[in-house]
């Protein structure tokens, strides 16, 4: 099954740190149960299992929770953990679900005592929503709102006491009341290659991958620094591995699948280094803007902003001007040319671990 799913997704869409709709049963199986099992993150972990065990021993529900960082770190799975720690039910939707007051009010309604509601993307609430959200964490109380214009009346509902856990790829764009009504805040980092290497192994347990210790290095050294990619890069592999090899994913199957998927040993994808070839062939190195970048290689201007250039960014080969987006000289040496004199950066990039 998960063969055929591979075949059909995108090629560009492999070194994707977003969630894939086709993915999420897969992605599901992998999920950690408990914070034990979790890899990574270890400040954040204990951080957490001290706002969690506390919060039991004195028999209340914990403070509501903020988890920020990239996409695909594991920020759904810590939400889904924490209600498991807690024994208590999950009840998960979007912000942009969350389009009017109305909405959210149906849903803190329904909730029992205890519960943890799982708000992704809550940077993307809308207002009205936001707004009686602040009065359902702080006094777990709603005002509903009966009628229109001067005729209409607000009723208040009280609510059972639940503990929120909001996530967000982008915490600059909460409000300073959201964010303030959160107890406990914990922003998430890239893993290191050895951290995504016990990830590897683990979920090569649970999908029956013959996985070896330097098969593992090979893909966790390509992953971006994102569990997310890593597990979806193990699949890709096996596939290879089972179709062209003897089943056990090595160092040498894992360079040559990777190559088939189009992914370099940077963790460069085609359309890294098709927006790489731009700037820099198209461009001189730049400066250029991003939605300039984005109609050069064919993409929107959202894709390249959000799935090339963190990463780009992190691996030092792009620089974030005033003026523009400009390559450095990584980013010349990578594509093998002579990097101009005043090309930012240094010559070697500085990636994960190195």
């Amino acid at each position: 099954m998960d063969t055929d799913m591979d075949t059909e997704m995108d090629a560009d869409t492999t070194l994707s740190p977003l969630a894939v709709p086709e993915e999420r049963d897969v992605e599901s199986s992998l999920r950690p149960k408990r914070l034990s099992e979790f890899v990574g993150q270890a400040r954040v972990r204990e951080q957490l299992q001290l706002v969690l065990e506390g919060a039991m021993r004195r028999g209340s529900p914990p403070d509501h929770v903020l988890l920020s960082g990239p996409p695909g770190l594991g920020k759904t799975s810590l939400s889904m953990i924490i209600a498991a720690e807690l024994g208590s039910a999950i009840r998960i939707t979007s912000g942009p679900a969350l389009e009017r007051a109305g909405d959210l009010a149906a849903m803190l309604s329904n909730l029992l005592e205890g519960d943890v509601l799982f708000i992704d993307e809550i940077h993307r609430i809308a207002r009205p929503a936001e707004e009686m959200l602040y009065l359902a964490m702080e006094d777990f109380r709603v005002d509903v709102v009966v009628g229109k214009g001067p005729g209409a009346t607000s009723i208040p509902l009280d609510i059972a006491p639940f503990t929120l856990v909001g996530a967000t790829t982008r915490s600059g764009m909460l409000t300073g009341p959201l964010r303030d009504r959160f107890g406990f805040t914990a922003h998430m980092e890239f893993y290191e290659p050895h951290e995504l290497e016990q990830v590897l192994t683990r979920s090569a347990v649970i999908l029956g991958v013959d996985l070896r210790p330097d098969g593992a290095a090979e893909i966790a050294s390509r992953s971006r620094g994102t569990p997310r990619i890593a597990n979806r890069l193990l699949r890709r592999v096996r596939d290879y591995a089972e179709v062209r090899a003897n089943g056990a994913v090595t160092r040498e199957v894992a360079h040559s699948a990777l190559a088939v998927y189009d992914v370099d040993e940077l963790g460069l994808d085609r359309l890294d280094r098709a927006v790489l070839g731009a700037l820099v062939r198209s461009f001189g190195g730049g400066p250029v803007g991003i939605s300039t970048l984005a109609v050069a290689v064919g993409e929107e201007s959202t894709t390249v902003e959000e799935v090339c250039e963190p990463y780009l960014v992190r691996a030092g080969m792009l620089a974030r001007t005033p003026r523009g987006r400009v390559a450095t000289a990584a980013a010349w040496q990578h594509l093998g040319l002579r990097a101009p004199g005043d090309a930012p950066g240094q010559a070697t990039p500085t990636l994960f671990g190195e």
